[in-house]
């Protein structure tokens, strides 16, 4: 048992930092180069845009969507802490269970969509049963997320080189072998609902790993820059999040009316050699189930921080043991249950995770880097009677407020569509009006924080902060 991490919520001491600052680089490059990723980048063809602005789209989302989930990397090393334990400053310490709930949705929500197409794929390849394939790849992303932080990173690492060859030559293969529908590079065919559609589904993406960066970031000691932190998670994720979702784009513009996730990819793999689609889709497996332990991870450290509002919890290993296995049966329970109607549905889900965090990591970020600027009594977030209090009303003001104003302009398929964005044609930019609201709104509100008697009160607790870590409880 020795060799299973045992810190979860509690903050990392620094004589246990460790880890090299280019780890990021591939956590966060193989974390979104995986066939899920594929799917995000379909939207825009299938609603009626052309390929070329359909690739714009992708690298416009992913620019502006990664720009927020890599401020929030930076995050980590500072503070010794996982990433949504951080809401309690804005939220509160009973108050933070607004996002911890919508985040834990996520996790489980990805979780099912990885595995049933990583199932999906080895079914493809080798036969056998779909649902054992999923209860198979549940499994083995439960014991990566036991052993946790480090064989993650490693893990990450040793799936980032392999695809660089297995993906380099089938990315190849697709821009020289495949064909494409006459006007699919025009320029003039321009559509503003496809294209805002296909930005939002990826900025949203992007932004949803919001809730992940500190959990991989935080063992790092806090030497590091916030700077080269930001680079590393930024450029890792930007890259991954690009080349599939492209691929997914020329994928979906070839294939037409018959696109088919792993149907396509295999086909697309054997115009290339024959069989090298079944080699592609086993790689591709193994990267859905090394998210899927990401997933059971983060889920895990949410729960805890959930279950930690009501009652204290000593953060042992027992602790992560129990909240990593119950979020793996609500995974394989869900993944078993999973309809096709779940898949068809997947970018819809995108869209409503791009709407209940964009208030949220425009809050976190403000708070952050504007209000507090990384000064935090970390030991009174532990604390449930501490300055940070139990509810944060400027944080819930703040997110409530923007997700509000957010709903006119909301762009759902056919589950709804806003009277702003009806206007619009149907065009969804509600991105462009929770986040600065939020934003703006939360750092109104805060202008009366003594930031400075905060920094004097993190001074005074920093020994003893330091000493409950080491002791395994909380401050």
């Amino acid at each position: 048992m020795s060799g299973l991490e045992v810190r979860s919520i509690d903050y990392v001491p620094l004589d246990e930092r460790h880890g090299k600052l280019w780890h990021l680089g591939p956590l966060w490059f193989m974390s979104n180069a995986q066939i899920a990723t594929l799917a995000v980048g379909l939207i825009s063809i299938t609603e009626g845009g052309n390929l070329i602005w359909s690739l714009l789209a992708i690298v416009a989302g992913t620019v502006i969507g990664t720009f927020f989930m890599a401020f929030h990397s930076a995050q980590g090393p500072q503070l010794g802490l996982p990433q949504m334990i951080q809401s309690r400053p804005q939220f509160g310490y009973v108050g933070a269970l607004l996002v911890w709930f919508f985040a834990y949705v996520q996790y489980a929500g990805f979780n099912v969509f990885n595995s049933v197409l990583a199932a999906d794929s080895l079914h493809a390849t080798l036969h056998g049963s779909v649902k054992l394939w999923v209860v198979v790849v549940t499994v083995v992303a439960l014991v990566i997320a036991l052993v946790g932080y480090d064989i993650i990173h490693k893990a990450e690492r040793i799936l980032t080189y392999t695809f660089l060859v297995v993906f380099g030559v089938f990315t190849v293969g697709v821009l020289v072998t495949l064909h494409y529908p006459a006007g699919s590079f025009d320029l003039g065919a321009f559509k503003w609902t496809p294209f805002l559609a296909q930005f939002g589904v990826v900025a949203g993406y992007q932004i949803s790993w919001a809730i992940y960066v500190s959990d991989y970031s935080r063992y790092l000691p806090p030497d590091v820059t916030v700077r080269k932190t930001f680079y590393w998670t930024y450029f890792g994720s930007a890259l991954g999040g690009i080349w599939l979702m492209v691929l997914g784009t020329l994928l979906a513009a070839w294939a037409g009316q018959d696109f088919d996730t792993i149907k396509s990819i295999d086909a697309a793999g054997d115009k290339i050699f024959d069989g090298f689609g079944a080699v592609v889709l086993l790689f591709a497996a193994l990267g859905l189930v090394s998210v899927t332990a990401l997933n059971m991870y983060g889920g895990s450290l949410t729960l805890i921080s959930g279950i930690d509002s009501f009652k204290r919890v000593r953060p042992t290993l027992g602790v992560r043991l129990l909240t990593i296995g119950l979020t793996a049966a609500l995974s394989l329970i869900g993944a078993l249950a999973a309809t096709s109607n779940f898949l068809e549905n997947f970018n819809n889900f995108l869209l409503l995770v791009l709407y209940l965090f964009i208030p949220w990591t425009a809050v976190n970020l403000m708070d952050y880097y504007v209000v507090r600027r990384g000064h935090y009594a970390i030991a009174e977030i532990f604390n449930p009677h501490g300055i940070y209090g139990r509810w944060g009303w400027h944080g819930i003001i703040a997110y409530l407020v923007g997700f509000a104003v957010m709903i006119p302009f909301f762009s759902v398929g056919t589950l709804y569509v806003g009277p702003a964005a009806r206007a619009l044609g149907g065009a969804d930019i509600s991105l462009f009006i929770g986040l600065p609201v939020s934003a703006l709104l939360y750092w109104w509100l805060t202008r009366s924080i003594d930031v400075a008697a905060e920094t004097r009160l993190a001074e005074a607790e920093a020994a003893a902060l330091e000493q409950a870590a080491h002791e395994h409880r909380e401050p």
